[in-house]
């Protein structure tokens, strides 16, 4: 991100607050990631109150877990404006505040790809269905490598994602995996499977490279017949 002026978000949440059924604060931070942001740092404070005007602060016994949270992050004025609308939305009850900071010194990271704009979903006739092979104990920033895809996919606003584990299998090595009755295989093949349209698979296959370092990745022509969903309860939408 280069120096000069920049905008700093601040968004204010309360703990145990969530977004379809997930931690509102895990939620943001997921999106912000994978959406290309720089950096966000998430701070819980010790004592607060909110609109409620209730007082709630850690015990020496007892942990609140209705204390303050605040996520902050500095971007672009120009990615801002492309992110503030589904913050909000996440934020739900929160409360977001917006400054304008002048950035002196960006930190030094790897080189990032622009993730692909938020679209809705909306799926009819033909699409493309695409298959993602990697192993069980693949790792991506130190976690499960299938569940951090699983995770950008939701980010990035991809219709849905299937994870099958195999039973049995092989690969490049020529070596067979299979589950036994009183052993667990921690290498098994793990696939991914998403049918989408072909214009936000291939968007997202950016970020699949990125992430993938050895595995497989297919596509298939489909026929969308149905694609249909219930609605969200006020649980899981996080109301």
């Amino acid at each position: 991100m280069p120096t000069g002026k920049t905008v700093k978000i601040s968004i204010y949440l309360q703990e145990g607050a969530t977004y379809h059924g997930t931690p509102a604060h895990a939620a943001i931070l997921d999106f912000l990631l994978f959406r290309g942001v720089s950096g966000a740092a998430v701070f819980k404070g010790t004592a607060g109150f909110g609109a409620d005007r209730r007082m709630h602060s850690t015990g020496t016994v007892e942990l609140s877990d209705k204390l303050p949270l605040k996520i902050e992050f500095v971007e672009t004025e120009e990615k801002v404006k492309d992110l503030i609308g589904r913050l909000q939305e996440m934020a739900c009850s929160g409360m977001i505040d917006m400054q304008e900071t002048v950035l002196v010194q960006a930190a030094q990271s790897s080189k990032k790809q622009e993730s692909p704009k938020q679209q809705n979903v909306k799926i009819e006739g033909k699409a493309k269905l695409m298959r993602i092979y990697v192993g069980e104990c693949d790792k991506w920033q130190d976690q499960p490598l299938h569940e951090a895809l699983v995770r950008a996919m939701r980010a990035n606003d991809l219709a849905g994602v299937t994870v099958y584990k195999a039973i049995m299998g092989y690969g490049a090595h020529r070596r067979i995996h299979k589950e036994k009755p009183l052993h667990l295989s921690h290498d098994a093949s793990m696939m991914l499977s998403v049918v989408d349209t072909e214009e936000k698979l291939r968007a997202f296959l950016a970020i699949v490279d990125e992430m993938v370092f050895e595995g497989l990745v297919t596509f298939s022509d489909v026929d969308v017949i149905k694609y249909s969903h219930r609605p969200f309860s006020e649980e899981e939408a996080g109301l």
